[in-house]
């Protein structure tokens, strides 16, 4: 790491291919050798160790610094890997056909009914809700097409959705 510091891409190119197996080791040692983010957690502490290289103090020893890097980054992984198991089903698992769900007033389309009503809102908010929802753009893209703020794109898009679920009879309390 102290070459690498010093700019020698070489020593940078062969510590990152060390901590690579390092790393690998670390994980399974510690979470098993059957689970499947071993290389999520690898990739995960090697962007770490590149990002904060330059933290690194070479009066120190270099392991606990990259061991604690490396423990962060797999405890953020299995962080992320409980929240998804929580709420996702398994790939090879599929849901129970059962009976579908009966369909409702409201989850019917009427897509002419909204092209009327996002054509009668007011100008400026329709190019905004236009830009939003039918173009994909982002809020900054259509900031700057309209020569608007952010904020104010924002609002006028807030006020559309407004007026929207107005003409459109969504919603019966002042939202």
């Amino acid at each position: 790491m102290r070459l690498a510091q010093a700019g020698d891409r070489i020593a940078y190119a062969s510590l990152l291919t060390l901590l690579t197996t390092v790393t690998r080791q670390f994980v399974r040692r510690r979470a098993g050798t059957s689970v499947v983010w071993v290389d999520d957690v690898v990739q995960e502490t090697l962007l770490s160790v590149h990002g904060a290289r330059q933290t690194y103090d070479a009066r120190r020893p270099f392991a606990p610094w990259f061991y604690a890097i490396a423990s962060n980054r797999m405890i953020d992984v299995i962080r992320r890997e409980r929240r998804v198991r929580s709420r996702e089903m398994a790939g090879d698992e599929l849901p129970d056909a059962g009976t579908p769900a009966p369909v409702t007033a409201r989850d019917e389309i009427d897509a002419e009914a909204i092209r009327a009503a996002v054509a009668a809102l007011p100008a400026r908010q329709r190019d905004v809700i236009e830009g939003l929802k039918f173009q994909d753009q982002s809020v900054r893209e259509v900031a700057g097409r309209m020569g608007m703020s952010e904020s104010a794109v924002k609002v006028t898009a807030h006020r559309g959705y407004r007026t929207l679920k107005r003409l459109l009879g969504v919603g019966t309390r002042d939202d």
